[in-house]
């Protein structure tokens, strides 16, 4: 059952994330002054897929509270040993190194 819930949860957010581009879209096309018209439908369809999905999510169990698309970019998935720099190269001390150039006369 967890992963049922699991499983809908990423098709919400990916759903979502499509969302945001279509709204991206749509505003691209109200300032350029188009016909945003089958954008908007196809947002709307999107909306009501997002709540089909909700429903089953409740349905299976899911009762946390889902983050928007902005919390889940905001949020921290690198491990701790990729910000670490690598030991094999040796840090650089940037007065040490630096060359001066002067203009010669």
């Amino acid at each position: 059952m967890d992963n049922r819930i699991n499983e809908i949860r990423r098709k919400i957010s990916v759903l979502r994330a499509d969302m945001m581009e279509v709204e991206a879209a749509i505003r691209g096309q109200i300032k350029q002054d188009l016909d945003c018209a089958e954008s908007a439908a196809r947002l709307f369809a999107m909306r009501q897929e997002v709540v089909a999905w909700i429903g089953d999510w409740k349905a299976a169990g899911g009762g946390e509270r889902l983050p928007t698309v902005q919390e889940r970019l905001k949020e921290n998935h690198r491990s701790p040993e990729k910000n670490k720099p690598e030991k094999n190269k040796p840090e650089k001390n940037n007065k040490s190194e630096k060359l001066r150039v002067v203009a010669r006369r």
